[in-house]
């Protein structure tokens, strides 16, 4: 874990907050961050809710009627999303870079938090659910109705998994630990459970591995943007370690720009464009394993990429603008520990 001096972030007002080009670094990190959202949520927009889209506006035939009306509400989500971003700016003169960079972290880790228990409720859920499945007791305590439909990623999905969804926000509205420590935990116990039951019961089904599976994605993607923030990302750089605090923060900025934020926006281009996107698609039809009593978090798992994305894409900008701020040589730096940086 990092750790700070008494007071390092607690001065959000000062001096630095007026240096030369502050304004322009502050509404660059928040369009960043604001963009990023709104991009996720047109998606949602387009592909669920099915609205025309914002290049809908130069397409032949173009919009007519309620159309019109909904592709003008994309286009000013993207217009808002910037506005947003420059009136904060302009409203937080005094506010430094370093200020920003921890909200923005936070941001992430409130993202991160409610994925957590997203995939703990749905895995958990889905795994009992295919539990019982698997051995003929769906229908015998829900009733042959509910059981049959239970079978059906279609139903399932909406119906099971995305009232879990709401149960984790709020969970993670009201938490402050990042949770996604105890995943590591868990896949330890789901793979423990499987040695279990194959060598002491000879028993095994599709729906253990698939719990190990869907755990172990979730914790590798969405401890990463945690991960940046401590700096514990492995370096295969030589020469870093021998850079000032101000060089390294050049470097740390120009990498993630050009690296970091390039690499987020691909996969978020490339994985939500269109229909068949290797995001959209998978969570458009309520992808399954093959494995009929499996569970059916497969689709999730193409989630699991669009979360990796969005918090990184959140945690480099942070990034960019704490680096930035050790450029400047602005006090209240944080001091990563050792174990951390290594």
């Amino acid at each position: 874990m990092s750790t700070a001096t008494d007071g390092a972030y607690a001065d959000a007002m000062g001096a630095d907050a007026y240096r030369p080009g502050t304004a322009v670094i502050r509404t660059f990190g928040w369009i960043s961050v604001t963009m990023a959202f709104a991009y996720v949520i047109n998606n949602f927009l387009c592909f669920w809710l099915e609205w025309p889209g914002v290049f809908a506006l130069i397409a032949e035939p173009r919009p007519t009627g309620t159309g019109l009306v909904l592709a003008l509400l994309q286009t000013a989500l993207f217009v808002l999303s910037i506005v947003l971003a420059i009136v904060f700016v302009t409203r937080s003169p005094s506010r430094n870079l370093r200020a920003d960079a921890m909200a923005m972290a936070a941001i992430a880790n409130f993202v991160v938090r409610f994925a957590f228990w997203s995939v703990l409720l749905i895995g958990l859920v889905d795994a009992v659910i295919s539990f019982l499945r698997v051995e003929a007791l769906a229908d015998q305590l829900l009733g042959a109705e509910l059981g049959t439909e239970l079978g059906r990623s279609r139903f399932r999905g909406p119906f099971v998994h995305a009232p879990m969804l709401i149960v984790a926000l709020v969970i993670a509205a009201r938490s402050r630990s990042l949770g996604f420590h105890w995943l590591a935990l868990l896949v330890v116990l789901a793979e423990l459970g499987i040695v279990l039951s194959r060598f002491v019961f000879s028993y095994e089904q599709a729906f253990q591995g698939d719990l190990v599976r869907f755990w172990y994605g979730a914790l590798f993607l969405f401890a990463s943007a945690y991960t940046l923030f401590e700096d514990g990302h492995v370096r295969v750089d030589v020469l870093y370690a021998g850079f000032s605090d101000k060089t390294k923060g050049l470097i740390n900025a120009i990498g993630a720009i050009f690296l970091g934020l390039l690499l987020c926006w691909t996969i978020m281009i490339l994985g939500m464009w269109n229909q068949s996107s290797i995001i959209n698609s998978p969570l458009l039809a309520y992808e399954v394993s093959q494995s009929g009593f499996g569970m059916y978090v497969k689709y999730w798992m193409a989630g699991f990429l669009a979360i990796f994305a969005v918090t990184m894409c959140v945690q480099f900008t942070s990034c960019v603008l704490e680096s930035i701020a050790n450029y400047r040589q602005e006090p209240g730096a944080r001091e990563i520990a050792p174990s951390a940086a290594a």
